[in-house]
């Protein structure tokens, strides 16, 4: 059974047996880059990590206006990193294996085949600066719920301030279309915030099991691509890949399947692992603005009063939730 690591744990795992120190798929040591901390090498993973999450944003919003449909998407989502990482994950199989249920539940719904549909489908209704705000703006008032139900202590000061801000963040988005009920714009929100959820339960998950990146993208990809080829083969969910334009797979195959399936994956959790899960949820206060941006030349899409009042408040809700204590505080906290 794998041993659950602290929050504060900073320390590489050692790779699996048979995986040589920095082969492919290993995480890098804390000194793996010269001249850069374990903190500001966890940094930089996130800085890249929201340019990848930006791009998914973008993608959930033009998958309604492609020839592909949410089950192809899927498939390359959760297909490609499979194929790249194979050699990988089989090596990582006993850990895999050993993997408690309640987290694997965690990382395989959170970040999985729930995930990813209801990520699609609040996108097809709203826009990409809903999905870019929505989704990782809420993940730190999730986390933090998870971790008061866990038994941590409540959200002070800043970070409650935060909170309060990201939700009237999301309440500025949505209020037009309360007023004039707009029913799909206020299911896709709905759809969103279930996403959002989804997402904050996996990334307390990636915390609770004993795996580098590369294994927790196979414990994500997995099943998550079992099931969405079962749901396909079986019609459940239609499927048009075959049908589909080349350029529209290309596209998904390298924005998905490449950027958010390995790149994000294996970057998101390293991040995890270096800065923890509060302060790697600080994702979400850059990406919502980085979406807005791109969707107006890439969507053609023009911010509206409530994208353009929405979305700041939610970054500065996520940068003051994501506050850390001053180290003088946290030592004497400590002693």
């Amino acid at each position: 059974m794998a041993a659950t690591r602290s929050a504060g744990t900073s320390t590489a795992e050692a790779p699996d047996k048979g995986t040589p120190r920095g082969g492919p798929g290993a995480e890098p040591s804390a000194t793996g880059i010269r001249g850069l901390s374990p903190h500001a090498v966890g940094m930089v993973a996130l800085l890249l990590t929201v340019s990848i999450w930006a791009a998914f944003a973008l993608s959930a919003r033009a998958l309604s206006s492609s020839t592909l449909l949410p089950a192809d998407a899927a498939l390359l989502r959760f297909g490609v990193p499979l194929v790249v990482l194979a050699p990988a994950i089989w090596r990582r199989r006993r850990r895999l294996a050993a993997v408690r249920p309640g987290p694997a539940v965690k990382i395989i719904c959170g970040a999985g085949v729930p995930f990813f549909l209801a990520a699609m489908y609040g996108g097809s209704l709203t826009s990409a600066a809903f999905v870019g705000a929505i989704v990782p703006g809420m993940v730190p008032l999730f986390v933090s719920g998870l971790m008061v139900a866990s038994g941590k202590s409540a959200p002070r000061g800043t970070q409650a301030a935060g909170l309060a801000l990201i939700v009237a963040g999301v309440v500025a988005l949505v209020w037009r279309y309360t007023t004039s009920l707009d029913g799909d714009v206020l299911l896709g929100t709905g759809t969103l915030l279930v996403a959002s959820g989804l997402w904050a339960l996996y990334t307390v998950g990636l915390r609770e099991v004993d795996l580098d990146p590369v294994g927790s993208i196979g414990l994500l990809c997995l099943p998550s691509f079992a099931v969405i080829a079962l749901l396909s083969l079986t019609g459940v969910l239609p499927t048009g890949l075959a049908r589909a334009e080349g350029g529209d797979i290309a596209l998904f195959l390298v924005v998905q399947g490449l950027g958010v399936g390995l790149c994000a994956g294996l970057l998101y959790a390293f991040a995890i692992r270096r800065l923890g899960p509060e302060r790697s949820s600080v994702v979400g206060s850059l990406s919502p603005v980085a979406v807005v941006l791109l969707a107006v030349p890439l969507l053609h899409e023009t911010p509206t009063l409530p994208v353009v009042v929405g979305v700041p408040l939610i970054t500065l809700g996520v940068a003051l939730a994501n506050r850390r204590r001053s180290p003088r505080t946290k030592v004497s906290a400590d002693a």
